[in-house]
């Protein structure tokens, strides 16, 4: 996979792909992750970006023209399956999103900031619009990142045990089932006693129930829409 991230601030998201499971993966050729500073194709001597918005009010938008000249330029070079923009009011994240994109090969994640982007952007260059929750942040890069972190570690030969993916919150429509580790007693509190039986198909059944019920105490949206 091929990830081209579109920012006007680089330097914001370049931690994210500097440590752990991204880190490796992009190591291992698995994945290739580019940051692209929009400001090179920005306009005039002052590498504009933004300008007022038509009709007034408050906040710079982001400029077509330099966003679609970045976009040219990379799909000069390869096609790609989806232009993705981050906004807030995009559809919201989730892992379902999350499986399909990983199966993606090329795709160009768009950032956006101050006011957000010209329209013209959304309906001529923009082929699906993410969003992380309803909040706003002050810009699209910290989004991108969790996307990315969300697809990336779903590609095969990215997490070193795959079924551990398989198995995380979501995947099945439920949230995961508690999870224990040594010592099997401490200060009081022990394991529940049927992690220590060695019955794999009790401890399946265990889990199920622990995770249905702990989606329904905590979740009971996630049941309803499934």
């Amino acid at each position: 996979m091929r990830i081209d991230i579109i920012t006007v601030l680089p330097e914001l998201i370049e931690s994210p792909f500097q440590a752990s499971i991204l880190k490796r993966a992009v190591e291992k050729g698995i994945v290739e992750v580019h940051l692209h500073d929009l400001r090179k194709y920005g306009l005039n001597k002052y590498n504009q970006i933004d300008d007022y918005q038509y009709g007034g009010g408050a906040g710079m938008v982001m400029m077509i023209e330099p966003i679609d000249k970045m976009i040219a330029k990379l799909k000069a070079d390869r096609d790609y399956d989806e232009v993705i923009y981050m906004t807030p009011d995009g559809e919201t994240l989730n892992q379902g999103i999350a499986n399909q994109l990983s199966m993606k090969g090329n795709i160009i994640i768009l950032c956006g900031h101050y006011k957000g982007v010209d329209q013209r952007v959304r309906d001529l260059l923009v082929t699906r619009e993410i969003s992380i929750g309803d909040y706003v942040l002050s810009g699209g890069e910290l989004g991108a990142a969790v996307l990315c972190d969300a697809i990336i570690r779903l590609i095969p030969g990215v997490i070193s045990d795959e079924t551990s993916a398989l198995t995380d919150s979501f995947q099945d429509g439920l949230l995961a089932p508690p999870v224990y580790t040594r010592p099997a007693e401490y200060k009081g509190s022990s394991v529940p006693e049927i992690l220590l039986s060695g019955n794999l198909p009790k401890i399946d059944k265990w889990r199920e129930d622990q995770a249905y019920a702990r989606t329904k105490n905590r979740r009971p949206d996630l049941l309803t829409d499934h």
